[in-house]
């Protein structure tokens, strides 16, 4: 009878066995590449070498980054940077979204290989495609002087607005994906009831499709968020250093000073950003998992 009895439990342990098999190669890749690396970089923030090399632990890093007012500009333009590219895509992308999902019809396929395509781009060659646009001689230049707007080029590279527009360009359409994603799923019918009762159309979208694809909104601009604090290359290539945010003193502080250390907490600090953006994810999907 107790051998009987205990079969079910060795079959429960020998079918869990079984289970994590299949998982176990991407746990080790996770380990190997994810949380070894992570645990690696959070130490080194941690110690700081004294006068004879020696590594010491030490916060000095982490109050230097939230106590010296350069660094502290520096973590403020970051996220003000990264929330302005954020309010122009939702800006841009919510039209887009709204007329791919309810008047593009035979036409939604373009619109869509549209949007995606310069996603299978490079972002390199999308950032020198700016250079090429923006630059003094460059087409938007030389259109604007040929119109007779402008008497002299004017320089576009180099400057904040450079940035944002390529920040916007790289990261419209992960907004407009995530826009149309919920605007497809509002039933239309309610939109049809409104009107029926009398409703204007402006009323309509602001009353019903609005609120309804606020979740959308959110998630975008989530994203966005997220990735306008990591972008390096269009703030290097086309802000050539108007720009400092944490990205570009990480690349100094790796390369050309060679401070491992203060270059680690700095990424520590745009993982937590990452970390929170990704919380806050987590809690929008969870509501909608919990309200439906």
């Amino acid at each position: 009878m107790s051998a009987v009895a205990a079969m079910p439990g060795r079959r429960s342990r020998r079918t869990l066995g079984a289970g994590l098999w299949p998982v176990l190669p991407a746990g080790i890749f996770l380990l190997l590449f994810f949380l070894l690396p992570l645990a690696e970089n959070g130490l080194q923030s941690l110690y700081l070498p004294d006068a004879a090399g020696k590594p010491v632990f030490s916060l000095d890093y982490y109050v230097r980054l939230f106590t010296d007012g350069y660094y502290l500009g520096v973590l403020f333009r970051t996220i003000w940077v990264s929330l302005l590219a954020t309010i122009i895509c939702i800006l841009i992308g919510y039209p887009v979204a709204y007329f791919m999902v309810r008047h593009a019809g035979r036409w939604n396929g373009v619109m869509i290989f549209l949007l995606v395509a310069p996603l299978l781009t490079s972002i390199i060659m999308r950032t020198f495609g700016w250079n090429v646009i923006l630059a003094r001689n460059g087409v938007l230049n030389s259109t604007l002087m040929s119109l007779g707007l402008i008497g002299r080029p004017l320089r576009l590279l180099q400057d904040p607005s450079a940035v944002i527009i390529g920040l916007v360009h790289v990261l419209v359409p992960f907004m407009v994906i995530s826009i149309a994603a919920v605007l497809k799923g509002i039933d239309r019918r309610l939109e049809e009831a409104a009107e029926l009762l009398g409703a204007s159309r402006w009323r309509t979208f602001r009353e019903i499709t609005l609120p309804l694809s606020l979740d959308g909104i959110a998630t975008g601009a989530i994203v966005v968020f997220m990735l306008a604090n990591g972008s390096f290359l269009t703030m290097l290539l086309l802000g050539g250093g108007s720009v400092v945010t944490l990205p570009l003193l990480i690349y100094q502080q790796f390369l050309l000073v060679q401070n491992l250390g203060f270059a680690a907490a700095m990424g520590n600090v745009l993982l937590v950003l990452a970390v929170i953006s990704l919380f806050l994810q987590l809690r929008l999907i969870r509501r909608d998992g919990g309200a439906s």
